[in-house]
């Protein structure tokens, strides 16, 4: 039997779930889990769904489905389970967050495949090789940024990537970039956002005695830092803590909910629907 994880997303009408249950059961599939929502705003009806069946092959499991959703308007997508989301990260010169994705992929905590890092320093080219991963510096300056992105475009396509990482890419990506992959790149910043902007935020949340630091990981815009969120936590901090305190806390919270985030949308459990995301929690 092969596991397929079904995800679906249309204007909310009667009869989806019924709809899909009778399509999977037509070609003998059992369904193992379902979770649905409706999101008012929208008016978007998001459903995850895990089956089972004997058809081996992720397209005639598709075609097959959407002979029988005439109709529905579905954006539908159906992954073979055993078939890990195609990762690139882009990194800078912190290696926190690289290094936990890294750690979990190899220990099979994440169902993605790392096929590169791509870093503006090579601050982290031995951290990459150490799990026999491609590392690929490029240097980015106002004359090469254009051509940067367009070869790590390249990358993206010929390397059938489905996702893209931000660990601490300290580089904003351009409205070119962005708009090129909608809903597919993945960024992690401190919560502190609006406030505490540029350099040293830490330290500027120490001056103002901040009692929670946090983070936050979201989809990537043209809008910075202004995605739909994904995933955020936050940890409660007391007056006694010194400006490297928090930066301490701020990178623990930081590759954790970025992991979080990163496991949610590689295991199809986070649906776009406007500027929000609906989250299939396990």
């Amino acid at each position: 039997m092969t596991s397929y994880i079904l995800t679906l997303q249309c204007p909310d009408q009667p009869g989806i779930v019924r709809t899909v249950a009778n399509a999977i059961a037509a070609f003998g599939g059992n369904i193992i889990e379902n979770d649905q929502f409706t999101d008012p705003p929208t008016a978007l009806f998001c459903m995850r769904t895990r089956f089972e069946c004997d058809i081996e092959s992720e397209a005639e499991v598709r075609r097959l489905i959407i002979e029988s959703l005439d109709g529905l308007s579905a954006q539908l997508s159906v992954r073979d389970e055993g078939r890990p989301h195609r990762v690139l990260i882009l990194a800078s010169q912190y290696d926190h967050c690289l290094a936990d994705l890294l750690y979990r992929q190899r220990n099979g905590d994440i169902p993605m495949t790392v096929v590169a890092v791509v870093a503006n320093h090579p601050d982290c080219a031995a951290l990459v090789q150490q799990y026999d991963t491609a590392f690929l510096q490029r240097d980015i300056t106002p004359a090469t940024k254009s051509a940067v992105e367009a070869e790590i475009l390249a990358l993206i396509d010929t390397e059938n990537v489905d996702v893209v990482i931000l660990a601490r890419y300290m580089q904003i990506l351009s409205p070119t970039f962005c708009s090129a992959l909608p809903g597919r790149i993945i960024n992690i910043h401190h919560s502190f956002l609006p406030g505490f902007k540029g350099a040293r935020p830490y330290h500027q949340a120490y001056e103002r005695g901040v009692k929670l630091v946090g983070a936050t990981a979201h989809f990537v815009t043209a809008d910075l830092d202004e995605g739909p969120i994904i995933d955020q936590d936050v940890v409660r901090v007391s007056h006694a803590r010194q400006p490297n305190d928090l930066v301490a806390i701020g990178r623990d919270v930081e590759r954790t909910v970025l992991s979080r985030a990163v496991k949610l949308v590689c295991e199809d459990r986070v649906a776009l629907v406007g500027k929000r995301t609906v989250v299939f929690y396990q």
